[in-house]
């Protein structure tokens, strides 16, 4: 039986990364005033964030329609897969793996397993590489997900923002949660519940980038230790690069034990961070997970 893979661009793959692993990636759209753009394929990175922070009309975002959902399940038939994987964002962040699902269970042409990530950005991207390793591995539908599962229950996430205005507008975090980052010049500490409903939650403040990035390492440490498999964890920013380097090597040297990869908060994650975010994503190293799956 001969399964692809499709995700959405929130997981900020590489055109490389997607081609070689041969992942169809469907792009999520942003809104912004009469205009839509596709995620990084009609804005760049640093566009869209450069306009973010200068337009007084504030960007949404929406998910594929259906339709056009539909027309990508099809062509993956015609090219003679019999399943279809699809990884998505958390379905706490959007409602996108209900309508999906909910789809997927009328649609005859070919099987559609829908996944619910419980992340997005790189947590997601960690999840399709895993996915496609598998599957090239020669893997089954039913263990690929098993190795999900795996990986799921081993993710963590911190990240920080430098306004949680945008959240809050967006929906994304409640506003008990948000009181936390309510005071002025408070970076907020904000995670996921990945092992839950995968819903964003304020958990810490701190007044400073630097001391929220030690309260950020302190948790990454004391998650990481002793677990008796190799960890990859993955900084990724909205438009800060130079915190990114900062963040990148302070990791590599108090955990030169852990691979550290790099990516980006890219538009459409940023319609609800806000420009300066920053976030690390931490997980046993796909390739190590694959490597129990192997036939």
């Amino acid at each position: 039986m001969k399964t692809a893979i499709v995700t959405d661009s929130t997981a900020y793959l590489t055109p490389a990364e997607a081609a070689a692993h041969h992942i169809t990636v469907v792009p999520v759209t942003i809104h912004w005033g009469e205009n839509t753009y596709r995620d990084l394929i009609d804005i760049s990175f640093h566009d869209f964030y450069d306009r973010l922070v200068k337009d007084p009309v504030q960007p949404t975002s929406s998910f594929p329609a259906l339709g056009e959902m539909e027309a990508t399940f099809k062509k993956l038939a015609d090219e003679g897969y019999d399943n279809v994987l699809c990884i998505v964002l958390s379905s706490g962040i959007s409602s996108f793996v209900e309508n999906l699902r909910g789809f997927a269970a009328h649609f005859q042409t070919i099987k559609i397993v829908t996944y619910d990530s419980h992340i997005t950005c790189a947590g997601l991207r960690y999840m399709d590489l895993l996915a496609a390793t598998m599957l090239e591995q020669g893997n089954d539908l039913d263990t690929v997900v098993q190795g999900l599962e795996v990986m799921r229950s081993r993710m963590g996430v911190r990240f920080m923002v430098d306004d949680l205005g945008h959240l809050r507008r967006t929906g994304r975090l409640s506003g008990v949660s948000a009181t936390i980052g309510g005071l002025l010049k408070v970076k907020p500490i904000l995670t996921i519940d990945i092992q839950g409903e995968g819903k964003i939650t304020a958990i810490a403040k701190e007044r400073q980038a630097k001391k929220a990035f030690e309260h950020i390492k302190k948790d990454f440490g004391a998650a990481i230790q002793d677990v008796p498999y190799p960890v990859r964890v993955t900084v990724f920013d909205a438009d800060e690069p130079k915190m990114k380097a900062e963040w990148v090597q302070e990791l590599q040297s108090s955990f030169p034990q852990v691979t550290v990869d790099q990516s980006i908060i890219g538009p459409v994650i940023g319609v609800h961070t806000g420009r300066g975010a920053m976030a690390i994503i931490w997980t046993q190293d796909y390739n190590d997970l694959a490597k129990h799956y192997a036939q």
